[in-house]
């Protein structure tokens, strides 16, 4: 039998605060050091600035704020990317329920995700795919709301949220240029006035920082996307029709235990859909739309689109294919959805753990916090000054700049594009270099101070000495 109609949200609580549990303990105990993305994001984040070298600012400033709460503490940035997701849960299943009257179908909406592994199996690395996730769903929920009420707030909190979307990733555009098709279609039904413009204020308060800073910094992060397509030294074919082929059987393979979620939710094929529906018009929009920009600008302009680019654009499907089938849908016989639910709910921290025990090369196998004490223990001995700044990229300076006393600040002071010098330094500092021997010879040379090696880095230390 299925659940009864009041214990929809009672259930939904359970399975929400069961995913946070979950994928926060699972990873803080399989892991022995944070992933890349966390790493890179705290390292940002010891400057807090409108931009970095990769990305927009806001992830950084996410785990910046939690480190300033938990300090060095592992499990918090897991926590932390959990809570993204399921807040993302919650405002699905609050976008749904303009969508059903049944809230069974508004549940069946969210559960159906956790057949997506963008929502479990790597979620506990924090990064800017995840970051997106509750703006990706509460800028779809204001641009409704604003369609249906059509007042300012509405629009205004739309803006918001479209501008910390940007902020999180450049690709959220994808959604906004959806959203514009969207409004054409309106305007052009005679459906809506254009009350909708007020969004652009708010919008644009927030994101301008930003763009004074990409001014200020020569576009970097948008070189670097750019860059992160790897479509400059591919023959035409490859370009334009693998990489897209290539993205769409990797997209339909991620979706398979989804849509076997979905035929056992009703094996029954659609006889008919009414496309004059309006809100099968907007599911349409915000579920397929993104997707299959995504798939014509691989195909046309030769960009090769990496699989987790795609973590927030799968967010709608769920309303879309039950509001599809939901005519068809006998909620009592939902026993063997129920069942393949929870065997996908445990089989997927199941792999992970065995995955993250069973291989020892991993990035999150690294011995950031055994380094990190040999190395402060080394400046303590031979040094009175504090550790002000660690200098290297953001994986092996990172690790140390979350690790050591006092939170020294990261800046890869031997980059070309560093907005520090060494005479600028007031105070101790470390730089250091790994896995590339030639650069390890290279730091040694140079060093003035302490030099020695460690776990395939190289270490200069330079301070003040005892």
């Amino acid at each position: 039998m299925w659940i009864k109609e009041k214990d929809i949200y009672k259930i939904l609580a359970i399975f929400l605060l069961s995913h946070l549990i979950v994928w926060t303990i699972v990873p803080s105990v399989t892991n022995k050091n944070l992933p890349l993305d966390v790493i890179e994001a705290l390292a940002w984040g010891s400057n807090l600035e409108w931009g970095y070298n990769k990305h927009p600012p806001l992830s950084a400033w996410s785990v910046e704020l939690f480190y300033l709460i938990f300090r060095n503490q592992d499990w918090a940035y897991y926590f932390l990317s959990q809570i993204f997701v399921i807040f993302s849960f919650f405002i699905i299943f609050k976008i749904s329920e303009n969508f059903f009257e049944k809230k069974s179908y508004s549940l069946i909406s969210v559960l159906l995700l956790e057949g997506i592994y963008f929502y479990n199996f790597t979620t506990p690395e924090f990064n800017v795919n995840v970051c997106q996730l509750p703006f990706f769903a509460l800028t779809v929920y204001f641009f409704w709301k604003g369609i249906k009420n059509n007042k300012n707030i509405s629009w205004l909190l739309f803006g918001v949220f479209a501008a910390l979307g940007v902020l999180s990733k450049y690709l959220f555009i994808y959604l906004l240029i959806t959203l514009d098709f969207y409004l054409i279609y309106l305007i052009l039904k005679k459906r809506i006035d254009f009350k909708f413009l007020s969004s652009l204020f708010s919008f644009a308060i927030i994101l301008v920082p930003h763009i004074v800073w990409l001014f200020d910094n020569n576009f970097t992060t948008i070189f670097y996307a750019l860059e992160r397509t790897e479509s400059i030294d591919q023959n035409f074919l490859e370009k334009h029709f693998l990489n897209s082929l290539i993205f769409l059987g990797k997209q339909i393979g991620i979706l398979l235990p989804f849509f076997l979620m979905c035929f056992l939710i009703t094996p029954k094929i659609i006889k008919k859909i009414i496309y004059s529906d309006e809100k099968f018009i907007f599911l349409f929009f915000i579920t397929v739309f993104p997707i299959a920009l995504t798939f014509l600008t691989s195909l046309f302009m030769g960009i090769k689109i990496r699989t987790m680019w795609m973590t927030p654009f799968y967010l709608f499907i769920g309303i879309f294919f039950v509001y599809i089938f939901k005519n068809e849908i006998i909620l009592k016989n939902l026993k063997n959805f129920a069942i393949v639910f929870i065997i996908l709910f445990i089989f997927s921290p199941f792999t992970y753990s065995y995955i993250s025990l069973k291989e020892s090369n991993k990035r999150t196998d690294y011995p950031g916090k055994k380094i990190s004490q040999t190395i402060q223990e080394k400046w303590d001995s031979n040094f009175k000054n504090e550790i002000v700044l660690v200098s290297g990229d953001e994986w092996f300076a990172g690790n140390l700049s979350y690790h050591l006393k006092g939170r020294p600040k990261w800046d890869n002071i031997l980059e070309e594009n560093s907005k520090i010098s060494f005479k600028d330094i007031n105070g101790g500092f470390i730089i250091t270099v790994g896995d590339d021997n030639n650069d390890i010879i290279a730091l040694s040379s140079i060093c003035n101070g302490l030099f020695f090696k460690l776990e395939n880095q190289g270490f200069c230390l330079v301070g003040l000495k005892k």
